[in-house]
């Protein structure tokens, strides 16, 4: 019998402009090496950080930008299994409820820019991304969703956990 894998937590910050384009993260280390994503990073979990709190950081070490928890909205709860073979995440997703001013820049992540949301289908992002992240979040944006992803499936196998749906049925797995 083969080692459980770890668990492993973090956060996704999605931080609009005045004109509505978000800003991303083109990664130059794993894991999403050469991606475009939103920023975010891991739960420093020897202190017990809290997500809200892991958001606030990972927003001020990347951009520069001090925000307060009464800036963010949870948009969604994003679970993985077997993420690459190597792990299952728990991700948090934020969304800074007003526009942000941050300077296109390079950073130890990769580099920072602004894309029209339009652009996304021409980027490339992760799998789970395009095809279940991003639709959630534009549905659910301002809302609340939770879902689950079988990564160790091809194709994907997912499905929404809260809430069921816009009319208050179970979405089925798909």
């Amino acid at each position: 019998m083969s080692d459980p894998l770890p668990y492993k937590i973090a956060v996704l910050c999605y931080l609009f402009d005045e004109a509505g384009r978000l800003l991303l993260l083109h990664r130059v280390r794993p894991p999403n090496q050469d991606l475009y994503s939103p920023i975010g990073g891991k739960l420093e979990q020897d202190i017990g950080e809290s997500p809200t709190t892991c958001a606030i950081r990972e927003i001020h070490e990347e951009t520069g930008l001090t925000v307060t928890a009464q800036q963010l909205h949870l948009t969604g709860i994003v679970s993985e299994s077997g993420f690459e073979d190597t792990c299952h995440w728990l991700m948090y997703l934020y969304e800074v409820t007003h526009p942000v001013d941050v300077k296109p820049m390079m950073i130890d992540e990769g580099e920072l820019d602004w894309h029209k949301p339009e652009s996304l289908p021409n980027l490339s992002i992760p799998q789970t991304d395009r095809e279940v992240i991003w639709p959630l979040f534009w549905r659910y944006r301002k809302r609340f969703f939770m879902a689950h992803i079988d990564c160790t499936t091809d194709p994907l196998r997912w499905r929404l956990e809260q809430p069921a749906d816009d009319a208050g049925e179970e979405v089925p797995v798909q």
